[in-house]
């Protein structure tokens, strides 16, 4: 038969939605297709429904019930001539929580200033409801010859960068993460950069 699929699911827009992807090692010569189903609950009482597919090897299913304390399970199965093989990932929701990185990121001088940075960002544009499910921020910054400091968490989508290197070109990247501390960080953002204001 095939692999087993290796599966991972996250909720990159918590509470909306749950996005799984899978991959086969060693990859499969045969053409594979695969089924993608979740299940919510045990024997007859449980909520069983497809897993859609996004790509050749993601899907996603949203309706999902938050704060449950009742495991979902998603079933990915690789089918091809040679037989089918299955895999089973229970998770928690609240667990697999984990945000698209912010969006947006800007450094900016801040006149007068020759060692404070204005970092002004977005939350990720997939996580459907900020004001109702904040997010968290860390940042971490680094400048040429320096080791990278990480700083946070933060609440708010700015913050005033102190005791920063005069003339210095510095690099920024920030990472989001649930309020309630559930499930993980976001992978960083792209990196922005800036110097602080200097006299003229």
């Amino acid at each position: 038969p095939p692999a087993l699929p290796a599966v991972e699911c996250w909720a990159i827009s918590y509470p909306q939605a749950v996005n799984c992807s899978w991959v086969l090692a060693p990859e499969p010569l045969l053409d594979t297709d695969f089924v993608a189903t979740y299940r919510h609950g045990m024997g007859g009482a449980a909520e069983t429904g497809e897993c859609v597919r996004t790509g050749p090897r993601s899907c996603s299913f949203g309706d999902v019930q938050m704060f449950s304390l009742t495991p979902y399970v998603v079933n990915v199965t690789a089918v091809n001539p040679l037989g089918a093989a299955s895999r089973l990932l229970p998770f928690l929701l609240e667990n697999i929580i984990k945000p698209d990185p912010p969006e947006d990121l800007r450094v900016s001088p801040i006149p007068g200033e020759t060692k404070k940075l204005l970092l002004e960002w977005s939350p990720p544009g997939s996580w459907p409801f900020p004001e109702y499910f904040p997010l968290k921020y860390c940042i971490r910054y680094a400048w040429e010859g320096s080791v990278t400091k990480t700083i946070g968490p933060y609440e708010q989508t700015s913050y005033t960068l102190t005791g920063v290197q005069p003339g210095t070109l510095h690099h920024i990247q920030v990472a989001a993460k649930d309020f309630t501390d559930s499930g993980e960080f976001s992978a960083w953002s792209l990196p922005a950069s800036g110097t602080p204001w200097m006299e003229p």
